[in-house]
This record gives structure tokens, C-alpha cells and sequence, in this order.
């Protein structure tokens, strides 16, 4: 069975905001986030899209959700790496 390694990129495509992955990395970079924790914060952001979508400013909407979600994944992320230890 071929498995395909999935990139940042790859996520962004699959949940439709590829338009503002430029404006996700620069807030990750700001906050000091990893690619790791954006990836996840970008599941979650299209799972807040698909309950709540945005009805005026879609990249308004889309900062704000993801700063959220980028402090959400990076508690999932290591509330996950605990459990393993």
C-alpha cells in the first residue's frame, strides 16, 4: 500500500482557502507556530467553516478562526504527545 505524505499545501487545497495560506503562515510565523500545529488549526478552522461560514469578510472571518484554532491545535497537539509519553 503507497502512502502519500501530505504537505501544508495539500491541506489548504483540500479544505478551499489555497487563497489564504499566504496570510496563515504569516500569522503562524507571528505567533511563533509550527507547520504541525497549522495543519491542524486548518481542520479545524474548515470544520468552524462548514457549521458557521462567513457572511461578509471571508478573510476577516478566516484570521480571526484561525488564531483560535491555531491556540486549540497546539493544546490538542500536546495534550496528544502527553498520552503517548
Amino acid at each position: 500500500m503507497k502512502h502519500t505524505i501530505l504537505t501544508i499545501e495539500d491541506y489548504f487545497i483540500r479544505t478551499n482557502f489555497y487563497d489564504l495560506l499566504p496570510l496563515a503562515v504569516e500569522i503562524a510565523g507571528d505567533l511563533g507556530y509550527t507547520q504541525e500545529e497549522m495543519i491542524e488549526a486548518i481542520c479545524k478552522v474548515h470544520d468552524k467553516f462548514c457549521q458557521y461560514p462567513p457572511t461578509r469578510n471571508r478573510t476577516a472571518w478566516f484570521s480571526m478562526v484561525f488564531k483560535e484554532k491555531l491556540h486549540e491545535a497546539r493544546g490538542d497537539l500536546l495534550s496528544m504527545k502527553a498520552r503517548v509519553r
